[in-house]
């Protein structure tokens, strides 16, 4: 399939009811026929995966088109210009979420492009860098602890930003980090104790979740 018979198929589905749902959950309601991700996971599974198709899907700005896009996308053959280009446009927390755990944390560039992210400025750019933490922190199983305890620093550091999506994102790191072996979990424990210290809200919020969730949560 072209993208546009994609676009075309997709349009037949679109569902206003389902849209006004989206804004309910903080989901950017623009450029979208609010077809459900069911619905979406389904299509995709029906396409071979295509790096030229997904890069023409995401092209489009259709927020539809966008999540078959990084469903689609060869990781191996996605670039850093590519990464940067995407990133920049993220304008709601599930494109954001969604490419970073499907596609971007399985590139050649993840933990360099986590840290890069992190530090920007731009809301979504910075989610996506504390978001590919956290889910490379899931699914790396591989990695040296190491790894995640040179990300410390940041996560103090940033913790004092007050911008919901991105003090979400980095409780999700923190929490994701000490879930992956009990010694992560104490130094985990460790860094939210000392960010708890910060005079922001956003740093106490953090540091408490985590806590509580590290310290409740074993397994």
């Amino acid at each position: 399939m072209t993208a546009e018979q994609i676009l075309s198929e997709l349009k037949k589905l679109e569902n206003p009811a389902n849209i006004e749902g989206m804004r309910r959950y903080g989901i950017t309601a623009e450029n979208t026929f609010g077809v459900t991700m069911p619905v979406l996971k389904d299509t995709a599974k029906k396409l071979k995966y295509s790096h030229k198709l997904a890069c023409e899907l995401w092209d489009t700005k259709i927020r539809e088109a966008r999540i078959i896009s990084f469903l689609i996308d060869n990781p191996k053959e996605v670039t850093e210009k590519q990464m940067e280009k995407m990133v920049k446009e993220f304008n709601s927390w599930d494109i954001c979420d969604g490419c970073c755990s499907n596609l971007f944390r399985k590139t050649p560039f993840a933990y360099k492009k986590a840290v890069q992210w992190s530090k920007r400025k731009e809301e979504f750019v910075k989610r996506a860098g504390f978001v590919m933490i956290a889910v490379l922190a899931v699914h790396d199983k591989k990695a040296d602890d190491s790894m995640f305890v040179k990300i410390f620093p940041l996560l103090e550091k940033e913790a004092r930003d007050e911008r919901n999506f991105v003090k979400k994102a980095i409780n999700w790191a923190l929490r994701q980090i000490g879930k992956r072996n009990p010694e992560l979990r104490k130094e985990a424990i460790k860094l939210a104790e000392k960010i708890s210290k910060q005079d922001y809200p956003s740093s106490k919020w953090i540091a408490s979740d985590a806590i509580r969730e590290l310290k409740r949560d074993k397994g």
